[in-house]
């Protein structure tokens, strides 16, 4: 067995590295303002940001958002429906596209 103290720690690739700088100035800004106090709660925005982290493909921003949530009351039945909403979003977005093409093709495979 190998010596598990020489285990090398992966380097982070930083993020943001192709992003200038102004733009990330605008960009954090924006952010910020987005979860200043509003209409919505913060417990609210975080769940609304999981399902948009999922839509998004965003690992980072998921991990971030469940953090956060828990971090603002949310419970894992919250945190679960929010999951459950982006899938019935995500498989009628699937059925919307064949419905599209559906039409285009004036193909109907079943009536």
């Amino acid at each position: 067995m190998g010596d598990s103290s020489k285990v090398q720690k992966q380097e982070v690739w930083p993020s943001y590295t192709m992003v200038e700088d102004r733009m990330k100035r605008i960009y954090f800004q924006f952010y910020k303002e987005t979860y200043k106090t509003s209409a919505i709660d913060r417990k609210t925005k975080e769940l609304i940001a999981i399902a948009a982290s999922l839509g998004f493909k965003c690992h980072g921003c998921l991990k971030g958002h469940i953090e956060k949530a828990l971090q603002y009351g949310a419970t894992p039945e919250e945190i679960s429906e929010s999951i459950a909403i982006t899938m019935g979003v995500a498989a009628a977005s699937v059925v919307d596209q064949t419905d599209i093409i559906s039409e285009e093709l004036q193909l109907k495979l079943f009536e």
